[in-house]
């Protein structure tokens, strides 16, 4: 089981949090010439990060990798949060096979319990098996420079190399701990890894997608993955990179909100998340009187029986699901306590056929045609990273790679 090892590992991991520094290794003298490397695969996932922020003329190093390679727009799984979405893509299943149903949810075979994005219990992730765990099993070593569900044992693997979420560690740290781990000798080398920016989602929850500080954090990210390319370059590491993203990101304001209560009675329900989309459950002995009362048109929302909702959002059967669901109009939050900050900026959770919430694509490297365009599901960016990395097609999956076949050489 490697447990020394393991411990010893996470033993120097909470020292380099405490210094802030990512986890990195000596620069080695014995990288492999260029002609002996093999390429990698790096998935990138920009947080909130837009289709349409390609277009804005901040983005000279991903605009030119997309006219190198290919660009696209995927739509992204209901609910269009972070954590459900970062995890289709890891597990190419929708959130209601995957277990991870929201960024908040509960499990009715632990009651009073609350996951929340923090939890690293197994218990949570273990409905899926993500790829870096189907990469370690067949001995595809990885690497994770954060993703949601990578520093929790899943299955009882972890990445051979990982990093627990900080978001305080600089993004310029995060792409050189990619560089360090790169280094390393062929025997110790990742094959498979990935890397997350959050600044782009901050930037626009806190200023809406439309905004100066959300073209800054563009800017930044962009400039980020030109220190990777570079460093990519130094080492002659070939790498087929795939950036994208969980989801999209809408306006919002104080002028455009529902209270929840005045729709269901607050004494009935038992709320689990509320914002773009509220989940809730009847208090035992109230599930006539909360059918009765979602049953009547409401302005700016539609609600459901997690039973009843369109087949589309793929969405409703998992146990997690709480057993009432209201997503709110594009734009529009649904609140069912007073807000602790000004309704303000931008939000995500919204149906995922809004086009507001479909999430950017930019893939590139020796397996991509130059110029293309790809138009997909996040879950299929699974199967592409199948292939990528060596793993056979896997059956029983929501991904499909058809989305890619056009953009692939082979």
């Amino acid at each position: 089981m490697k447990m020394l090892p393991r411990l010893l590992a996470l033993g120097a991991l909470a020292v380099l949090q405490a210094c802030m520094t990512p986890p990195v290794t000596a620069p080695s003298t014995h990288a492999a010439p260029a002609g002996q490397r093999a390429p990698v695969t790096i998935l990138v996932s920009i947080d909130g990060f837009r289709p349409d922020y390609l277009d804005r003329g901040d983005t000279p190093v991903l605009s030119r990798l997309a006219a190198e390679g290919a660009r696209g727009s995927m739509q992204p799984s209901f609910p269009t949060k972070t954590f459900p979405n970062h995890y289709a893509i890891a597990t190419g299943l929708h959130p209601d096979r995957n277990g991870i149903v929201g960024n908040r949810m509960e499990d009715p075979r632990r009651p009073g319990e609350t996951f929340t994005m923090a939890n690293v219990d197994p218990f949570w992730w273990d409905q899926a098996e993500p790829l870096w765990v189907t990469a370690e099993k067949a001995d595809i070593r990885s690497a994770t420079m954060f993703w949601p569900g990578s520093n929790a044992p899943v299955h009882g693997t972890y990445p051979s190399d990982w990093q627990q979420f900080a978001q305080a560690l600089p993004e310029a740290n995060r792409v050189q701990a990619i560089i360090d781990w790169l280094r390393r000798p062929a025997d110790t080398r990742p094959a498979f890894l990935t890397l997350y920016f959050d600044t782009v989602d901050t930037a626009g929850h806190r200023f809406g997608p439309d905004s100066p500080e959300v073209r800054a954090a563009m800017r930044g990210v962009d400039t980020r993955i030109g220190e990777l390319m570079a460093g990519l370059a130094t080492l002659g590491q070939p790498a087929n990179l795939i950036v994208t993203a969980d989801h999209g990101m809408i306006a919002v304001d104080a002028s455009r909100t529902i209270d929840l209560y005045s729709v269901v009675p607050q004494s009935a329900v038992q709320v689990v998340e509320d914002g773009p989309y509220a989940a809730f459950n009847a208090v035992p002995g109230q599930e006539a009187q909360v059918r009765a009362a979602i049953a009547r048109p409401a302005p700016h929302m539609q609600c459901w029986e997690k039973g009843k909702l369109p087949e589309r959002l793929a969405y409703g059967r998992n146990p997690r699901v709480p057993a009432f669901i209201c997503i709110a109009e594009s734009g529009w939050m649904i609140l069912s306590r007073p807000p602790q900050h000004p309704i303000r900026g931008g939000a995500h959770g919204y149906d995922n056929a809004d086009p507001l919430m479909r999430a950017g694509l930019v893939a590139h490297g020796p397996a991509f045609r130059a110029g293309q365009t790809v138009d997909g599901r996040n879950v299929d960016v699974y199967a592409l990273v199948r292939q990528l990395i060596g793993l056979p097609p896997a059956s029983g999956v929501d991904g499909r790679i058809a989305p890619f076949a056009t953009a692939l050489r082979d």
